[in-house]
């Protein structure tokens, strides 16, 4: 018996001098980490359930990153703050795997959901016709299915490889068990994964670079053109416009016109909101960013629908540039939390390094579960206005 127990503590302990210290930074920081992605991820998926602006195909995206980081705040957070409190596994071995699975799972759905989000945006700018086929309303419902099921199907068969890291002091997959699976895994999911992210996000910052540089230069022309004095009014077109104004348009600048109309393709995702937008097109500090207004005047005129068509594509088009930006930053903020892990992972093969080291890049994913909600606080501007009504109906009810 006193040989089985001795027995269970090596297998279950991360005791070791060079961490007695540290483990109750570790501790304060596994607190936080739990209340604040609490927290934080409950009120994304509120606010995404009470605010109609917020009801996006974009955003039924984010909310399932909520509900991963959730999960691991929740749920498995607090499992790994006991085990640093403590210097050692308490749960045993089916706890240990199923607390390795999920939080395998967890970062799998993660990583996912990502690519879905940034193949989504540039699908959005370069096909749209592709982009509103994919991201239906059942394809969206498949494709979050099927992040979580490829999650289960590609980790549950590592089940018996998942123990205890003493120099983790959590569980994981051990790497020799499955030898290379699990180094063809973290290929896949970590550089090749996010390797397409960072891909799609430069093919969209290309596209709407050139697109937002055609509409200027449509600006500049229609400016010139204006300037021009007409020399005749009396032949017009169908759509009322007179000719000799038609005719000081290039050819190039119809080109240039026909690429900034883009920029209103990429911004009428919010299909399902579109009525609701055209009754409170009114105010034009509460018009949701994905929604592109309309006129309400059935034939306004040529000059002054133009310049306000190309006035709403612009904001339009900064708004569309602050979501992709906000989307760009959740995924560095990925990267900057995983890739000091995996590189000392890679790198030190052979535990030479202190394991204080490898528990500190182990404590910095955790940020990556709560970090999110405060980028939407600080980088969207609906988020932001449905967090504060969040915390002030909360705040109201105590």
């Amino acid at each position: 018996m006193n040989h089985t127990n001795q027995t269970e503590d090596d297998l279950f302990s991360c005791y070791s001098r060079s961490v007695v210290g540290y483990r109750y930074f570790a501790v304060l920081w596994g607190c936080a980490v739990t209340i604040i992605g609490t927290v934080g991820n409950l009120m994304t998926i509120l606010a995404f359930a009470i605010d109609p602006h917020l009801r996006t195909r974009f955003n039924v995206l984010i909310v399932n990153l909520a509900l991963a980081d959730l999960l691991y705040c929740t749920i498995l957070q607090p499992i790994s703050v006991d085990s640093y409190l403590h210097l050692r596994w308490r749960t045993g071995q089916l706890g240990c795997r199923i607390f390795g699975l999920l939080v395998f799972v967890s970062n799998s759905v993660s990583i996912i959901t990502l690519c879905l989000i940034a193949g989504g945006r540039y699908l959005m700018v370069a096909k749209r016709a592709v982009f509103d086929c994919v991201f239906s309303d059942l394809g969206l419902s498949l494709l979050i299915i099927s992040a979580w099921t490829l999650g289960l199907v590609i980790l549950g068969p590592l089940w018996h490889g998942y123990v205890f890291v003493s120099k983790l002091c959590m569980c994981s997959i051990h790497r020799k068990t499955y030898h290379p699976y699990p180094t063809i895994l973290l290929l896949c999911y970590f550089f090749f994964g996010l390797g397409c992210v960072g891909t799609f996000y430069f093919l969209i910052y290309r596209r709407v670079r050139m697109t937002s540089l055609a509409l200027l230069r449509y600006r500049f022309s229609r400016r010139s053109s204006r300037k021009k004095p007409a020399s005749s009014t009396k032949d017009t077109n169908d759509s009322g416009v007179a000719s000799s104004m038609a005719n000081t348009c290039s050819f190039e600048m119809s080109h240039q016109a026909k690429l900034s109309l883009t920029i209103d393709e990429i911004n009428s995702e919010k299909t399902s909101q579109s009525t609701h937008s055209s009754a409170t097109a009114g105010s034009a500090t509460k018009s949701p960013p994905d929604i592109v207004p309309t006129s309400s005047s059935p034939t306004p005129a040529p000059i002054n629908a133009a310049s306000s068509s190309h006035c709403t594509a612009s904001g339009d088009d900064m708004e569309m540039k602050h979501v992709t930006r906000m989307c760009l930053a959740v995924f560095l903020c990925f990267v900057c939390c995983f890739v000091p892990f995996l590189l000392i992972n890679i790198a030190d093969k052979h535990n030479h390094a202190p394991r204080v080291l490898h528990m500190f890049c182990l404590n910095l994913t955790w940020l990556n579960s709560c970090i999110n909600p405060v980028l939407y606080a600080v980088m969207n501007r609906q988020y932001r206005q449905a967090y504060h009504v969040l915390l002030t109906r909360a705040f109201h009810y105590f």
